[in-house]
């Protein structure tokens, strides 16, 4: 979709959703050169904005909980194994693994994060630990083809501490708090 269509979208629409925001923006940074009727159309885009006849629709924040649980066990038992063997383990695989075969527990405020992590604990622990444990056998036995893959989002960290610092960052930014 380029920005003229998602403008007259938006222009109809009468909002803008983060998606088509994103877009816009992938295309503004991705294009050497934007044509005069693309400009025109962002122009057009911004006074919509400034006079209310578009809004842009806010993103919603949440997290889930699930996430935060399964990468501080995923954390723990992968270090475990590091620890005692010359085997490396990429956290990220595990806890994609585990994560597909376990409830989502989103939380929209700090109090909800609070009762999903609390009630996870009480009755998905045993449940999160089983999860992990598959996951790890799982990428132990699994063969060496396409050893060419490339992580969805390579942020240039080969050790292990910046692996799980990335993805706790990107998966669980209050972990650390």
């Amino acid at each position: 979709m380029g920005i003229n269509s998602i403008v007259e979208q938006a222009l109809q629409d009468g909002y803008l959703t983060p998606t088509m925001e994103a877009e816009v923006g992938r295309i503004c940074d991705t294009a050497a050169e934007l044509s005069v009727e693309e400009y025109m159309a962002l122009d057009k885009l911004m006074g919509a904005l400034l006079t209310g006849e578009v809004v842009a629709v806010p993103r919603k924040q949440f997290i889930n909980v699930m996430e935060e649980l399964v990468l501080s066990e995923a954390i723990t038992r992968v270090a475990e194994i590091e620890q005692t063997s010359d085997v490396s383990l990429d956290v990220g695989d595990i806890a994609a693994y585990a994560l597909n075969r376990l409830p989502p527990l989103y939380a929209t405020t700090e109090e909800g994060a609070n009762y999903q992590r609390q009630r996870a604990r009480e009755e998905m622990q045993s449940l999160i630990q089983e999860q992990v444990t598959e996951a790890i056998s799982r990428y132990l036995d699994r063969p060496e083809f396409f050893p060419e893959r490339q992580a969805i989002t390579s942020k240039g960290n080969s050790n292990m501490a910046g692996q799980l610092s990335s993805l706790l960052k990107d998966y669980a930014p209050n972990y650390e708090k």
